[in-house]
């Protein structure tokens, strides 16, 4: 596949556009097109020279207003919990603003879609595509650019790749803060629950978490690092766990609210009174997580800012206007309430 970029070789020059490449190489626009979009029915030759012509001269792409009936297909792993749904927030909130609809795609846990989805989707022609917490392969994004769907990444799972743009959050800063707040309270013993290793969110928190410890001169013990998947279920089991051990932790970190709602139920179990016996702190900032008793402390990320943001840039690209920063990183903040408190007496 041959890489079409958006700059001449010679600087200050202007691009040519389809037609005026088509007048360099001697054959018709529609040829022209083709090779631009990655179709066969081009002969070799001509298919080589326009190639040259592009790689010599750039290739200028028309601008396109985004249609009032456009939709944005936002893809997600899964529909499940509140995330999802604080992401459509922002989604919507934007794509209202430009008559556009929203499309929604599940990949029931996958974190790359198949086949037979990136045929529907071209099939479907939206005005560009928003995977969260996913990826497509070399080859999907190969074909969305071919037909010029703009592609962005939201919460990706790794890095986004070379010219992909993608939106994120701080999360080695959330994890730092997180651990210090406990720091602060007196905590030695402090528990993470992470997500998957895969993922890029969770293994910087995690680095968040170790950098803390390693600043306040407090030894990492692996017996207090979990890898769980994000679930639930990761905070119950992994709970019930490190009390078993015979120095237990006085307060644990989860790498997400669900996970922290599931210490909670652990520690009901355990007969553990949080945070008299057991602090605990989540990290997404999920709205329900504020009626737990007593309320979850937690690391804020702005899920519906960044899906709002994340949906302006797919915009923008659609019309054809180019991005002024390919990475769009959010900060994260420390929302203390009633979740964590001081070092447990030792009775």
């Amino acid at each position: 596949m041959t890489v079409i970029g958006d700059s001449p070789a010679h600087e200050g020059a202007e691009p040519p556009t389809i037609a005026q490449l088509a007048e360099l190489a001697g054959v018709s626009m529609a040829t022209v097109s083709k090779v631009v979009n990655g179709r066969s029915q081009v002969a070799p030759e001509t298919r080589a020279l326009v190639e040259g012509l592009i790689q010599q001269h750039g290739y200028r792409r028309q601008r396109r207003r985004v249609n009032p009936a456009a939709a944005v297909e936002v893809l997600f792993h899964e529909l499940a919990g509140d995330y999802p749904v604080e992401i459509i927030k922002g989604v919507g909130r934007v794509a209202r603003e430009h008559h556009m609809a929203v499309m929604i795609s599940e990949l029931q846990g996958r974190h790359t879609p198949g086949s037979d989805w990136i045929e529907e989707l071209l099939r479907r022609r939206p005005s560009g595509v928003i995977a969260v917490y996913s990826g497509l392969t070399p080859g999907q994004r190969a074909r969305l650019a071919q037909r010029e769907i703009p592609l962005i990444l939201l919460d990706p799972t790794g890095e986004p790749g070379h010219g992909v743009p993608s939106v994120g959050a701080g999360n080695w800063n959330g994890g730092l803060a997180a651990t210090h707040h406990l720091l602060d309270l007196g905590h030695r013993r402090i528990a993470i629950i992470t997500g998957p290793a895969h993922a890029l969110s969770s293994r910087a928190r995690l680095d968040g978490y170790r950098a803390a410890l390693d600043t306040a001169g407090v030894p990492v013990d692996p017996d207090l690092i979990c890898q769980g998947e994000f679930m639930i279920q990761d905070g119950l089991t992994y709970t019930h766990r490190l009390r078993r051990l015979p120095d237990p932790p006085t307060a644990i970190f989860t790498c997400n609210d669900g996970q922290a709602v599931g210490v909670y139920r652990a520690a009901h179990e355990l007969g553990l009174r949080i945070p008299d016996d057991l602090s605990v702190v989540g990290f997404d900032d999920m709205p329900p997580v504020r009626w737990l008793i007593p309320a979850l402390t937690t690391i804020r990320q702005p899920l519906t800012e960044m899906a709002a943001a994340a949906t302006t840039m797919l915009v923008n690209l659609a019309k054809g206007e180019p991005l002024p920063q390919n990475r769009i990183e959010f900060a994260t903040e420390l929302i203390v309430r009633g979740s964590t408190g001081p070092v447990p007496k030792i009775k």
